[in-house]
């Protein structure tokens, strides 16, 4: 934990909501510049290209961006070479098979060889991510790139009418209550953006209304979160027989795999079918719901590849980052699986996924029986971890899995139990496990977060089970 985060956790509220804010205007001038609107007018103006103009557009986009990478990348020279592949070969999407896949496991151990040269270090904004293996994961991007990613995003939501500025109930792991917190509020405001942040860490029965009465009182018309943690608050109305007393016009979804039953519930407590969008940090792919239901692959943002599963049904999510020039990912393996879908009467150019298989996480379930959806941020600058995984047997007790990287040290177990402890607070046992390699399901895929608790399951929110 920084001295900063120590610092607003020890805030009194008022100043909490204060600093919410002021991190809020910061973010908010540097992404929507000028120059993001130019790109989301740009991106708005592709919507209804054709598929052969949208293709070649993306394609045009990869001859250049490959261009780049052997010109300015280290790592890209050597591996052009090593395949005996000129970057004139590349010319459109089907070309890239020629190309070994990358890994994430690469990008952590090649990351100074895969900076590009043309991009000076005053130009590079850091990432943090984890995703779903839990291995931290820090690049360089570019302002720019990050303002393209948000337009991308932005014109999805305008799809819906959805505009920025409006109110907005969010819903994700950001720790901005102090989780030693009993009372409410247990949500702090981010004015310049028009949002109420909502604690993910203070959801328990006994909480939960609290939550809804803020609702009720601000009247959000639009609520975006984790489809684990929405799902959560949309189970506690429904048992409750509870009334918002206003109608919400919005409910967008991401971060996690949206599954049918948590649709299902969404629509029913809250009266509105739910939108999800999926995307990630490395800005290799992005799909988009469009308003008749379907999932529209992104064409213009990212070149995505759907490749034979080797442990089972469905294709295998390989993306190339048509957008960061600093940290360019060519081929890169996400880790995710989709069925692919036919075609929708909505006229975008976009393939269609029918279904993905991504970020599936059971709850951990806290001593005072609030559940916590995605945890992945504890992950987020653990660098020399290479994978990890929560475990569960008994509320209140977590068992932290670790595969750890060369450089790995007391330091690093010490700075994860901080920022563990520090999202489940001290009521909660906490063991560290090292172990060589983490099982996969059968799909081939890591779960991250896994529950022997039967209220712990993912598919227990909204089934009956307690």
């Amino acid at each position: 934990m920084t001295n900063l985060e120590k610092l607003y956790l020890r805030l009194p509220v008022p100043l909490q909501n204060l600093a919410v804010s002021m991190e809020g205007w910061r973010i908010g001038r540097t992404r929507y510049s000028r120059e993001f609107y130019q790109l989301l007018a740009e991106a708005e103006g592709r919507t209804y290209l054709s598929p052969e103009q949208i293709q070649e557009y993306r394609d045009r986009r990869l001859r250049e961006f490959v261009r780049h990478c052997v010109d300015t990348v280290p790592f890209y020279r050597e591996r052009f070479c090593a395949a005996g592949i000129a970057p004139e070969e590349i010319r459109t999407l089907d070309d890239l098979r020629h190309l070994p896949i990358l890994t994430k496991q690469e990008v952590q151990d090649e990351y100074s060889r895969l900076l590009s040269q043309a991009v000076p270090a005053r130009d590079r904004v850091i990432v943090h991510t984890s995703g779903t293996t839990g291995a931290g994961l820090r690049f360089a991007s570019t302002r720019r790139a990050l303002r393209e990613q948000w337009a991308i995003w932005w014109r999805y939501r305008r799809w819906h009418g959805i505009e920025p500025g409006t109110w907005c109930a969010y819903f994700g792991g950001r720790l901005v209550v102090p989780v030693g917190v009993s009372k409410p509020p247990f949500w702090r405001y981010n004015i310049p953006a028009r949002q109420v942040m909502f604690s993910a860490y203070h959801m328990s029965p006994e909480n939960l209304r609290a939550y809804v009465d803020e609702l009720r009182r601000r009247r959000l018309p639009w609520i975006h979160g984790y489809p684990s943690l929405l799902a959560v608050l949309a189970a506690y109305i429904l048992d409750e027989g509870l009334d918002l007393g206003y109608s919400v016009r919005w409910i967008t979804l991401g971060a996690e795999n949206v599954l049918p039953q948590q649709v299902a519930l969404l629509e029913k407590a809250f009266g509105v079918r739910p939108r999800q969008h999926y995307g990630m940090a490395e800005a290799v792919a992005n799909i988009s719901e469009c308003e008749l239901g379907c999932l529209h692959v992104d064409e213009d943002f990212a070149a995505v590849e759907f490749l034979p599963n080797p442990n089972g049904a469905g294709e295998r999510v390989i993306g190339t980052n048509l957008s960061n020039p600093a940290t360019p990912l060519l081929r890169y393996e996400v880790g995710d699986i989709v069925t692919l879908g036919g075609t929708c009467a909505c006229g975008r150019p976009g393939r269609v996924v029918a279904a993905i298989d991504g970020r599936n996480e059971d709850y951990i379930i806290l001593r005072n029986g609030a559940r916590l959806g995605r945890m992945d941020h504890i992950f987020k600058d653990m660098v020399n971890i290479r994978e990890a995984q929560i475990y569960q047997r008994e509320p209140g007790v977590i068992t932290l899995r670790v595969v750890r990287r060369p450089g790995y040290s007391e330091v690093d177990e010490r700075r994860l139990l901080e920022e563990t402890r520090k999202r489940v607070g001290d009521d909660t046992e906490i063991r560290v496990e090292y172990w060589e390699r983490l099982e996969r399901s059968r799909t081939g895929k890591l779960r991250f977060v896994v529950s022997d608790i039967a209220s712990g399951k993912l598919s227990s929110v909204g089934s009956g089970e307690s």
